[in-house]
């Protein structure tokens, strides 16, 4: 990474990561489109981590630590897009409650992914008491093109998956999906983790005018994409917890 630090990235992109509460757990998400002409945004996370929510109609609690404040969005003041046969999904609200910032950083160019040996990092919210903001870093191992997903060298553990993966303070590639441990001896050994691809969030809240055209055209609950089924696979999300 060329000019600054992981601490300095961590620094620019921690006020756009917001942790995000269901009736069942916790896990991540982050700023990943805003509206210039309307007060719309998008916040990305992994499809599983919402996927029961979205279903039961269920409220969302998202909680900015950037800035000390939350929001309950329940299920007429939020849109969900799910991206099919893909571990990601957008919730599209109106930000007015939230002090989230005004510019989105930037997405991996469409149809573009970074090579095997790149080292990157990711930031996520570990499903552990009074556990703050945490940052992660590896290197890419491999890119599934079928999945539009990164195999990455490093760890995600439960709380982390929706976070966001990214190459510097300039530029997100992917979602935290998922952790594959090794199995092959019977005990669970370092795996590798799951990055899904941003492609699918370009400008995602530029498609409608209101929160009404969006969540008129949301995903389905029924269309919502399961858990991820690799073998061995764990999905980073949280176990219910009490607070």
């Amino acid at each position: 990474m060329a000019d600054i630090s992981w601490h300095e990235a961590v620094e620019l992109i921690n006020p756009y990561v917001v942790r995000i509460w269901t009736p069942q757990g916790s896990g991540t998400g982050f700023v990943v489109s805003t509206s210039k002409a309307t007060p719309l945004c998008a916040i990305a996370t992994a499809a599983h981590v919402i996927n029961h929510a979205h279903y039961w109609e269920e409220p969302l609690r998202i909680e900015h630590s950037a800035s000390g404040k939350t929001v309950l969005l329940r299920p007429a003041e939020r849109a969900i897009n799910v991206q099919p046969g893909d571990d990601t999904a957008a919730i599209i609200f109106e930000r007015s409650e939230l002090t989230l910032p005004d510019n989105a950083l930037s997405l991996t160019p469409k149809g573009k992914y970074f090579k095997p040996g790149v080292e990157i990092g990711w930031l996520g919210y570990p499903a552990i008491p009074r556990a703050s903001l945490c940052f992660f870093s590896g290197r890419i191992s491999a890119w599934i093109d079928g999945e539009s997903a990164y195999l990455v060298d490093g760890v995600a553990i439960n709380g982390v998956s929706g976070g966001p993966a990214f190459v510097d303070a300039s530029m997100l590639i992917g979602v935290v999906s998922a952790y594959i441990p090794n199995r092959a001896t019977g005990e669970p050994l370092p795996g590798l983790a799951v990055i899904r691809s941003v492609n699918q969030f370009h400008d995602i809240v530029e498609r409608f005018s209101s929160i009404d055209q969006a969540k008129a055209e949301e995903t389905p609950p029924g269309e919502a994409p399961p858990v991820p089924a690799h073998e061995g696979e764990n999905p980073a999300q949280g176990p219910r917890m009490s607070t």
